[in-house]
């Protein structure tokens, strides 16, 4: 009888990626896979194997890495599970620190040599890690087209665990998209660690916008969203890609980080002020009506009060449709942890934190406001309770707004909806339909 195994995934969608690859190669050759399971739902499995795909990104993240296992090498030692292996980003850089620590786990993997262990548990395998057993509603999927990040912006340990950005071919991608549209995927989140590179490692140009009009022409494909861009030497020409398909959701993820200068020149950015804007603008201008979600930092080494009121005066002007902040936190071996002092105190960070994040709470009401009264397409995710939860093009799933619509007619889970906007909050839209054909 083959052992049953669960995967626990911490971190971010592109660590789901491979956890869900990895489920599909086991499942290939015959194991039983869960993800996320709770112990306490399972029982006591002193069969069971756990493998924890791991997250190191910033401290938050670490610790509950860290968590994780320690509480699964308890559960490992008490016989409540058989076996435990860690993968991902945090054993990628610390593995020999945690191999002394919580020598309880079986084996340590790294972010890129997580295919052997199914050596382990099965002496061959004919499966490469290109089935996935996706995770998410049937209906979305998160694709990942390169790995690794060549930018080394001054905070970022990225780098050091991924090592340098690589490129998917073309047609591996666009073979993985037919599989997952076979399987009745009709929505795809484009991640990478940095999206607009992509390409520039196979022929030392930017082929993002020939990918995505790509994909955009598989059929079965109805929704493209983007993750993950940067702003320096941003291909314009992907702005048309967004604007011309219909397919191609007007929205962007682009992470801008700050708008001072002398931060930006710290961060190691190779962005200013003035760029910044000058992007946005074109963003907007090529592309109407589109929603732009970035991610902000507070707290930066040396960040004094007037650059950090020049961050909230530039959100202020700017109005992102969706922002996400978050405060430094030192990370071992980048250059910010070499040469600059973490000298903003923890309590600064927060009330920083908690000031932009108020600054665009107003602007996300706002935004959800202006939609009150538009009828606007729909893809439905659940059923909750007496609301069927779904979303428009604007918001990418678990992250963004999402769109309440009372249960007073069956809707079809995966399926797409015309929804009237009937009231809004800066967390949700509420919506009814008074035609419950698909669109």
């Amino acid at each position: 009888m083959q052992p049953e195994i669960d995967i626990i995934t911490l971190g971010c969608s592109k660590n789901l990626v491979d956890s869900e690859k990895l489920m599909g190669m086991f499942e290939a050759e015959g194991f039983k896979v869960w993800h996320d399971a709770e112990l306490n739902d399972l029982g006591d499995k002193p069969q069971l194997i756990v493998v924890v795909n791991t997250c190191g990104f910033i401290k938050d993240a670490k610790e509950e890495s860290i968590n994780t296992i320690l509480e699964l090498a308890q559960a490992k030692d008490e016989g409540r599970i058989a076996q435990l292996y860690v993968m991902g980003c945090l054993s990628e850089r610390y593995r020999k620190e945690l191999q002394e620590e919580i020598p309880q786990v079986d084996r340590y993997f790294g972010k890129f040599d997580w295919g052997g262990l199914i050596n382990i548990l099965k002496e061959k395998t004919s499966d490469n890690g290109r089935h996935r057993h996706v995770t998410t509603p049937s209906h979305y999927a998160y694709l990942k087209i390169s790995e690794g990040c060549n930018r080394h912006c001054a905070y970022c340990a990225i780098p050091i665990m991924t090592g340098t950005h690589k490129s998917r071919s073309k047609e591996d991608i666009l073979d993985e998209v037919r599989q997952l549209v076979a399987k009745g995927v009709k929505e795809f989140q484009v991640i990478a660690q940095e999206l607009t590179y992509y390409g520039i490692d196979i022929d030392g140009k930017q082929h993002i916008a020939d990918l995505i009009e790509s994909i955009a022409k598989v059929k079965g494909v109805e929704w493209i969203r983007l993750h993950y861009a940067y702003p320096t030497k941003f291909p314009m020409d992907l702005l048309r890609v967004i604007r011309e398909n219909d397919n191609v959701c007007k929205y962007l993820d682009i992470a801008f980080q700050h708008i001072s200068d002398s931060v930006l020149s710290r961060m190691q950015r190779h962005f200013t002020k003035r760029e910044t804007y000058e992007l946005i603008k074109a963003i907007r201008r090529e592309v109407p009506g589109i929603h732009i979600r970035t991610t902000l930092m507070v707290g930066f080494p040396g960040e004094t009060e007037e650059e950090f009121n020049e961050l909230v005066e530039f959100v202020k002007e700017v109005k992102f449709e969706r922002m996400g902040a978050f405060s430094y936190s030192e990370e071992d071996g980048t250059n910010a942890a070499e040469h600059y002092k973490d000298d903003v105190k923890e309590r600064t960070k927060q009330r920083r934190l908690d000031t932009l994040m108020a600054v665009q709470q107003d602007i996300a009401a706002e935004v959800a406001e202006s939609k009150v009264g538009k009828t606007m397409k729909v893809i439905i995710d659940s059923l909750e309770g007496d609301y069927y939860v779904g979303r428009t093009e604007y918001s990418s799933p678990e992250v963004d707004p999402e769109v309440l619509i009372p249960a007073t007619k069956e809707l079809a889970v995966g399926e797409f909806y015309n929804v009237t906007i009937t009231d809004a909050t800066e967390f949700d839209l509420y919506g009814d339909i008074s035609d419950i054909n698909k669109t």
